[in-house]
């Protein structure tokens, strides 16, 4: 029924971790089978320039203070999948200042390594040129680049990494800046000012919003490796239209389906829980979204 339909596959699915979660995940080569054979299946289910869009987390090596390439050979395994006819479009990262200090055994007991703290994002398509622009997930313009454009005037010339800065290269307003591929949910710094696209920037969805709020009031365990609604709502806005069909097949909270009705997306979502589908319904509820209709009326 979706087969050649889905605009994008946007999803998170259980990481390749070295213990089973509630949410249910395989390990080791089980994972690595499972999760190549899903590239044909998704590859058949795109418009022909539709993407594909993966969250993917690290993974180490049992009892060992070693990374695993798990995840690599996954996202190789991924892409090469015969008949998948997939290429690599570019790499994210999603950097969470957040995270828990993992894996504890090396990084709070032993004291040899570094918190792990990001995930990578994988975008795939089946052609060179699936749908994409820039231009709908600018980022607001920095103080130095809005003193720029008042004065206008930089230094511009040859630069020590041999670039040619041209004289009016960067005299032209646009509506902000191009997104780096780093995703700075927080302030890497305490001194500069978080510039988050405009896509991004999806209310009432942080520890006080409305779904993790009434999960709390009715005594519900939310979903625990939700997908950030900023992220969600960056790749919507990036590689679809509004009217496009937004698919996540491993869904858990249904972020990527909340995040798709806010901008006026079609969408479905899967996921094997019964408990998380019940769960998702929530979002639903959350009044942004009479918000979002109405402006649209």
């Amino acid at each position: 029924m979706l087969h050649g339909k889905v605009q994008l596959i946007l999803t998170s699915p259980p990481f390749p971790l070295n213990n089973k979660k509630s949410y249910g995940n395989l390990t080791g080569e089980k994972y690595l089978k499972w999760f190549v054979e899903l590239a044909k299946l998704f590859s058949g289910l795109l418009s022909p320039d539709g993407s594909i869009v993966i969250e993917l987390g690290n993974a180490w090596t049992p009892g060992r203070p070693v990374q695993s390439l798990l995840p690599l050979e996954c996202l190789m395994g991924f892409v090469n999948s015969p008949g998948a006819r997939l290429r690599l479009c570019q790499q994210f990262i999603c950097y969470n200042p957040a995270r828990l200090p993992t894996p504890a055994q090396w990084v709070t007991i032993k004291r040899t390594r570094l918190t792990d703290s990001y995930t990578n994002v994988w975008w795939m398509a089946n052609s060179d040129n699936p749908k994409a622009d820039n231009r709908r997930v600018l980022r607001p313009y920095s103080e130095s680049m809005k003193s720029l454009l008042r004065r206008q005037s930089y230094n511009d010339g040859r630069r020590p990494s041999e670039h040619e800065i041209s004289k009016r290269g960067f005299l032209k307003r646009h509506r902000g800046s191009i997104q780096p591929n780093l995703f700075e949910l927080e302030p890497l710094a305490g001194n500069t000012a978080i510039r988050l696209p405009n896509a991004m920037r999806v209310a009432n969805t942080g520890s006080n919003g409305f779904f993790l709020r009434t999960c709390r009031e009715r005594e519900i365990l939310p979903h625990p490796a939700r997908m950030p609604p900023e992220l969600a709502a960056f790749f919507v806005e990036f590689l679809t239209d509004p009217g496009d069909l937004v698919l996540d097949p491993f869904a858990g909270s249904n972020t990527t389906g909340f995040v798709a009705e806010l901008l006026g997306r079609r969408w479905v979502s899967i996921d094997v829980s019964g408990d998380y589908v019940e769960q998702s319904r929530l979002r639903f509820q959350d009044p942004i979204l009479k918000g979002a209709r109405k402006s649209k009326e």
